[in-house]
């Protein structure tokens, strides 16, 4: 998915469970992944080209907490460095757990590195923790519409 108007998700089946596939201005929409959890995908990843101010900020929260909210692993590879149009990217490519444990991060220098992944582990995740299970769609109501006391409440009294 992009900024653009596509709402299509992406999702392929490979021999060791499904995976989801996202960029990196995705990670800021949490509804994408539940959707792609509640498709099977065991395994989520996050190709990206944050900034440095961004990625500082949000990388590591933002992907923890999608790990953890749909109990899947989360590889996550990340551009680093300056860039000929002078765009500073974040790096820190990640590995997380469902758990949301951090199994193994880049930094800002070229590399490559490996996690053991065990994918019971995304079974054992939304065991402890069955949102998948539990969700549900909530309607907003009107506060103008709501009970006298919450109007005191936004000081429209």
């Amino acid at each position: 998915m992009t900024r653009s108007t596509c709402s299509t998700a992406v999702i392929s089946d490979l021999p060791w469970g499904r995976i989801g596939l996202t960029i990196c201005y995705d990670v800021r929409f949490p509804a994408l992944y539940r959707a792609l959890a509640e498709s099977g995908a065991a395994f989520l990843t996050v190709p990206s080209a944050f900034t440095r101010k961004t990625g500082e900020a949000h990388w590591h929260t933002l992907l923890r907490a999608r790990a953890i909210e749909t109990g899947c692993f989360v590889f996550a590879a990340a551009q680093a460095g300056m860039h000929e149009n002078k765009r500073e990217t974040y790096g820190h490519s990640l590995i997380i757990a469902p758990w949301g444990e951090i199994l193994a991060e880049g930094g800002v220098e070229p590399g490559v590195f490996l996690a053991k992944i065990d994918p019971s582990k995304v079974e054992t995740a939304r065991k402890a923790v069955p949102s998948l299970q539990h969700g549900r769609r909530f309607s907003v109501a009107d506060p103008k519409a709501g009970p006298e006391h919450l109007h005191l409440v936004r000081g429209s009294a």
